[in-house]
């Protein structure tokens, strides 16, 4: 199956999202190979990043379940190249 690296960036504008946030996360996990998280407090949202490496339908559909969770705004970039694993 091929192989893609993908950054997900998530802006988080209300804490109480940062749970569903972490457990959808957790479900993709093994997929995951970094992540960063960014407090702003002057502007009180939060800024993560999380690089990935996985099939496009899995970056797809963790990136889509993310995008369903009120005050979370994301944007999914993908490496231009695939390998096969």
């Amino acid at each position: 199956m091929e192989s893609r690296i993908a950054v997900v960036g998530i802006i988080v504008e209300n804490p109480e999202s940062t749970e569903k946030i972490n457990g959808i996360l957790h479900e993709y996990s093994k997929y995951i190979i970094g992540r960063m998280g960014i407090p702003h407090p002057r502007r009180d949202l939060s800024v993560i990043s999380v690089v990935i490496d996985g099939p496009a339908n899995v970056i797809s559909a963790m990136s889509g379940k993310l995008g369903m969770i009120q005050d979370v705004s994301i944007k999914t970039v993908y490496a231009k190249t695939e390998s096969s694993e």
